[in-house]
């Protein structure tokens, strides 16, 4: 048994995690973020939109959080909910679909978040979407996003045909997003498509 020590990547403290044969064997991953930090975000006990499922409240923790992450470009912070997504995801049958970002968007950030997200978690996804407006949901008001037009398109609605999908984002505001991500599916030829997201604002 060898004692890894880790540090939370949030506040730096140390983290005392017991790897074992069992661990290295199930490719455990790491714990990234200690006690007292996990404590400052709010899970959601009672989901609150048919069809999506969302892991966190909104609240000033987990708006540091994504300042952080996806302003500040801190790309090590896409490991801080690694195994809660792994333990969500883990067993997932559907075919898991990122929300993309617009190629400019992705040229400025350096990094696609929901991507990295999944990637940390070592859950297996495809792109079949691609995103045709650059505009930033975030900066917009509820009643300009509700009007908001078509904002993705598929990339090979072969591949999606009568396939069981769920899309993901990192915030559920308006629902904008993930429904205009549905609807394209949908229309593709889809059978059922639903949403997950690491938040719900």
């Amino acid at each position: 048994m060898n004692k890894q020590i880790l540090n939370c990547l949030l506040c730096d403290r140390e983290l005392h995690q017991n790897i074992g044969w069992k661990e290295l064997i199930l490719k455990t991953l790491p714990q990234t973020i200690c006690p007292r930090c996990e404590q400052r975000f709010q899970r959601i006990e009672q989901q609150q939109e048919e069809g999506v499922v969302s892991l966190f409240h909104y609240n000033e923790a987990m708006k540091d959080y994504l300042h952080r992450y996806k302003f500040l470009h801190d790309i090590l912070l896409a490991k801080l909910f690694n195994k809660i997504i792994h333990e969500q995801l883990k067993d997932e049958t559907r075919l898991i679909i990122p929300i993309p970002m617009h190629p400019e968007n992705l040229r400025l950030r350096t990094f696609a978040h929901i991507d990295e997200l999944l990637k940390a978690a070592n859950i297996p996804f495809a792109h079949h979407l691609t995103k045709v407006s650059n505009e930033l949901q975030s900066l917009k008001t509820r009643e300009e996003r509700l009007k908001t037009p078509q904002l993705f398109e598929v990339i090979n609605p072969t591949a999606i045909k009568d396939k069981n999908l769920l899309i993901v984002d990192d915030i559920y505001t308006t629902g904008t997003t993930l429904n205009h991500a549905k609807k394209a599916l949908l229309e593709a030829g889809a059978k059922t498509v639903d949403g997950f997201t690491l938040i719900h604002g």
